[in-house]
């Protein structure tokens, strides 16, 4: 990788990070300044795709039932609901982001400020009708994600971060975190952990490695595979296919020639420019952060439009 080409390029964005591992060694490493490097901040919605490791590992353990099990075990109370439909909701339904609520995350309904300001974030998002029927379609939505939280603590008799601790950061290495909690005092599920980027470069790669870190497999490499593909097609301006609360997509070896073979990867994203980038083939772990606003963010694509065209040189 010509590396003296990245800094120009990522130059004008002033990124808080840009951090790449190749091989398992670091290729490139970027801070907006030294305190950046040490400095816990907000990941926002990659969140997500910690908690759908923690809930990997909850199965691994056998502390929670399979995939297809509906939610009802947990969530009784739907049970109630006139719509018969809620009580199909599975686990999996969940991760997938295919419930079927009728959700707006922001804009129109502005479903996700709602759900912050109510006094139960899991009663609120329980309540919502349905407009799909479960797994028909994925629709975006942080409050699915508060019940996955909210369905580890019920399994696991503890919080959400604490189980973190014992199977995940612990074992990382990962030491400094801030993580925010509900009313009712269950971690956010779907925002709300804060990490230092080298951090999360340590969770991009545990999922290269399947799984496996310092000779310790900490997620099945089973539940790592499955959680990475590509289970459910998104819809428009977004591109690509939603797995587990993980983002999947693929980019063109040569843009200008249809005819050419695509090379796949997966992302956690989170509001802002929080990503997490993990191309198998390449051997390769991305972590991009920043904190502008939106008006003051760049508006490229940063890993496609920068990074991906240099990682075509080695194929």
């Amino acid at each position: 990788m010509n590396l003296s080409s990245l800094f120009t390029a990522i130059a004008p964005l002033d990124l808080r990070s840009c951090l790449i591992i190749q091989q398992g060694q670091l290729a490139f490493k970027h801070y907006r300044d030294p305190q950046t490097a040490t400095a816990i901040a907000r990941i926002n919605s990659c969140t997500k795709s910690v908690l759908a490791s923690l809930i990997c590992i909850a199965i691994d353990k056998g502390l929670l039932p399979p995939l297809m099990t509906p939610i009802s075990v947990f969530f009784p109370q739907l049970a109630l609901y006139r719509d018969s439909r809620k009580q199909e909701i599975t686990l999996q339904h969940l991760l997938t982001m295919s419930a079927g609520f009728d959700w707006t995350e922001f804009g129109g309904q502005n479903s996700f400020p709602r759900m912050t300001r109510s006094p139960n974030w899991v009663n609120f998002v329980l309540e919502q009708p349905l407009s799909d029927s479960p797994g028909a379609r994925m629709e975006y939505n942080s409050g699915v994600s508060q019940l996955l939280s909210a369905i580890l603590v019920q399994a696991t008799g503890m919080t959400t971060a604490r189980f973190a601790e014992l199977y995940l950061f612990g074992l990382l290495e990962i030491e400094s975190y801030k993580w925010e909690i509900d009313p009712q005092g269950i971690h956010t599920g779907g925002f709300g952990l804060w990490l230092r980027p080298s951090d999360m470069l340590k969770f991009g790669q545990l999922y290269l490695q399947q799984g496996k870190w310092d000779n310790k497999q900490l997620i099945s490499q089973e539940l790592v595979a499955r959680s990475v593909q590509s289970a459910i097609l998104v819809e428009a301006p977004r591109h690509g296919y939603y797995g587990w609360h993980w983002w999947t997509d693929s980019y063109p070896v040569d843009p200008n020639d249809s005819s050419s073979h695509s090379v796949e990867y997966y992302y956690a994203r989170g509001y802002g420019g929080q990503y997490i980038h993990i191309v198998p083939s390449l051997k390769t772990v991305v972590v991009l952060t920043n904190d502008k606003r939106k008006k003051e963010q760049y508006p490229a694509d940063v890993f496609r439009q920068l990074i991906a065209p240099l990682l075509q040189q080695q194929l």
